[in-house]
């Protein structure tokens, strides 16, 4: 174990139209080098850490959940560009225009992760500029337990003073990152691509960690999984930068080492002593991770306060028998019957531990309709609950139509409840108001959902990247097999003589085969097909927390109205 290396600084697919390397192709070749651990440290966010810690423990691999963090050079809250060096050395100095620098931050347990959760909030609601969700030393200092961090990249504010040739300040700044994370959690970051901007200041990046007694640690800026990927990755940073690719002012990366190497290809980069003790200590780093505890169920319902005397479990039966009677004035056809599914769904739902849920829910519905908001009768499986009909939730009577309510909730199937409503959209905004002012603004939050790159627009962005006019995208998705059920076939599939659907791909197969430019656009669109581009609003979804959402869920804020949603989908 000795001889092998942990990857540290990992961009996913969640950073994204910069990291090209999806978690499954990841893991498998992870699993397949020996590697005991992955961490993640994405541009800014935490989209992807519960997917990540999921696929890791399926693949055997311990997961290190971290961020790549945009960090303010002053307060988070100044939002202007700030300058440290002269004006001929622009190209060097602070990041994104003046607005930040990075730092590489890891979590060490679940206290890291709450802490990594609150920072990585916080710069979305309060440092957010242009694009970039910002922290700064301040807030990093108010959340530092369980965490571990570096010098950073190049783009780090250590290496970006001593490129200005601000030593002084350079130590400064490392010293100041020691103090907030720790003597034993913090480190000198070590990469090597043969950049000029990682050569430039290697001698001076030593020298600081020699007079702070600042650990090495080599990491690979990796944002793709295999070396040839990163063809790929260059065409995802077209598309982001709405650039051509044969453009040779654009953005782009130095060479094809960002992918994730093997342990002999890291230790192979560089003999000096200081180098393979760097490669070492991203075992070690790996070793003080405790991932115990980190995204396990909990059952965190809102809950509202019962009428004095009565604790929940009473309350709930009282709303459900009082909304019986409500329903049936005179009584239900045949009250035994009503009164012992009743009775049944009851107990179930108390067994499970689930009737703050109902208590929640039928008050917000209750009140849209109050408030004249238009509710749908119930549609999926709740429309078989006689609580739920009881309560308000639902209008449709399920004794009549004998409805199942073991297909809402079972008790041999520990899932929650889970109640579809359709509210008139003119007026949903009314309802998520109501929520947020009853349960608290840091309690209610809009889901997340993440755009993928389909087929037909991988197909369309490669044309344009590739120079190629508008007609010539649009000529070959228009060969593309047409959408069932608002499903498009994926371009891998077109040449999978096993896919369901391959007989319909002949006339784009054929084009691939006959013409060099279509081959070329279509191999470019495959690269990046399925990769995310763009985080939305989940046109329904709304998490309301008994808990600060923040304690257990990282959440973003959409600049255009302040709207508060959560990072994960």
């Amino acid at each position: 174990m000795s001889d092998s290396f942990v990857h540290l600084h990992v961009h996913t697919e969640y950073s994204m139209l910069d990291g090209a390397a999806r978690l499954k192709d990841m893991f498998k070749h992870a699993s397949s080098l020996g590697m005991p651990a992955v961490a993640m440290t994405d541009h800014g966010n935490m989209h992807g850490a519960a997917d990540f810690t999921k696929q890791a423990q399926g693949a055997g691999i311990k997961p290190i959940i971290g961020i790549e963090a945009y960090v303010a050079p002053e307060s988070r809250y100044n939002q202007k560009p700030i300058r440290w060096g002269q004006p001929h050395q622009k190209s060097d100095d602070v990041s994104g225009g003046g607005l930040y620098g990075h730092a590489t931050i890891w979590a060490k347990d679940v206290t890291g992760l709450q802490n990594l959760t609150k920072l990585s909030s916080r710069a979305y609601t309060e440092g957010f500029a242009r694009k970039y969700p910002r922290m700064d030393a301040e807030l990093m200092a108010q959340h530092s337990e369980g965490l571990m961090a570096t010098t950073g990249c190049p783009s780090g504010f250590v290496q970006t003073r001593l490129r200005l040739g601000q030593e002084k300040e350079a130590l400064e700044a490392a010293a100041q990152y020691q103090e907030i994370f720790g003597k034993d959690d913090f480190y000198l970051e070590l990469m090597d691509h043969g950049l000029d901007i990682e050569t430039r200041v290697r001698e001076g990046l030593l020298e600081i960690g020699r007079k702070l007694n600042i650990p090495p640690v080599v990491t690979n800026d990796s944002h793709y999984t295999y070396r040839e990927e990163s063809t790929a990755h260059d065409a995802l940073l077209c598309i982001q930068t709405a650039s051509n690719i044969a453009d040779p002012d654009r953005f782009k990366f130095g060479g094809d080492g960002y992918f994730l190497k093997s342990a002999d290809e890291m230790r192979a980069i560089n003999s000096d002593d200081i180098w393979q003790e760097g490669c070492r200590n991203t075992l070690l780093i790996a070793e003080k991770v405790n991932p115990e505890g980190m995204f396990s169920y909990r059952n965190l319902m809102p809950r509202l306060e019962p009428p004095a005397g009565l604790t929940e479990d009473e309350w709930f039966r009282k709303l459900a028998f009082d909304g019986l009677a409500k329903r049936f004035p005179a009584g239900p056809p045949d009250e035994k019957t009503y009164v012992d599914r009743l009775e049944f769904e009851l107990g179930v739902i108390l067994q499970m531990g689930f009737p703050s849920y109902f208590i929640v829910v039928a008050d917000f519905i209750n009140w849209a309709k109050d408030n004249g908001i238009a509710v749908g009768p119930g549609r999926g499986s709740a429309a078989g609950s006689l609580v739920a009909y009881s309560l308000g939730i639902t209008d449709v009577d399920p004794i009549p139509f004998d409805l199942l309510f073991e297909r809402f909730l079972n008790p041999d199937r520990v899932t929650p409840p889970d109640i579809d409503i359709d509210f008139d959209d003119r007026r949903r905004s009314d309802v998520i108001r109501y929520v947020t002012e009853k349960y608290g603004e840091d309690k209610v939050a809009m889901i997340a959902t993440f755009g993928r790159i389909k087929a037909k627009a991988a197909i369309k962005d490669a044309s344009r990247i590739l120079g190629y006019p508008f007609a010539m995208g649009d000529r070959i998705t228009k060969a593309m097999p047409p959408d069932v059920m608002g499903k498009s076939m994926p371009l891998s599939g077109v040449f999978d003589a096993n896919h369901p659907r391959y007989g319909e791909a002949g006339e784009i197969r054929g084009m691939y085969e006959q013409d060099p430019d279509v081959k070329k656009v279509i191999d470019t669109g495959r690269g990046v097909e399925g990769l995310i581009r763009q985080p939305g609003v989940h046109a329904a979804g709304v998490i309301i927390s008994p808990e600060t959402i923040t304690d257990h869920v990282p959440v973003m804020m959409r600049p255009a109205d302040g709207v508060i949603i959560t990072q994960f989908d």
